[in-house]
């Protein structure tokens, strides 16, 4: 199953479904990640994810998509400068 079609299968559902869905799943999503972040585990990855399925149908949460993907190329952008960078001899 393609990334297309599973995409064109939820755009078909109804509204409320849809909206009930990404809020549940992208909720519990972000509740995981937060545990996570004091429990061992992935959970700033886990909260993006849940960012991401919420962007799929709340605005709010596609306008904090596009804040944390800015400020992700920002960051690998000063990880590669202090990478770079040649070690005083």
């Amino acid at each position: 199953m393609s990334r297309e079609s599973l995409f064109q299968g939820w755009k078909r559902l109804p509204h409320p479904l849809r909206w009930i869905g990404a809020a549940v799943v992208g909720g519990t999503l972000i509740a995981v990640g937060v545990v996570l972040l004091v429990l061992p585990g992935p959970g700033l990855l886990l909260i993006a994810m849940g960012v991401a399925v919420l962007a799929t149908e709340f605005a709010w949460a596609e306008t904090i998509l596009r804040r944390m993907k800015r400020a992700g190329t920002v960051a690998v952008d000063k990880a590669k400068q202090v990478v770079s960078r040649k070690p005083a001899s």
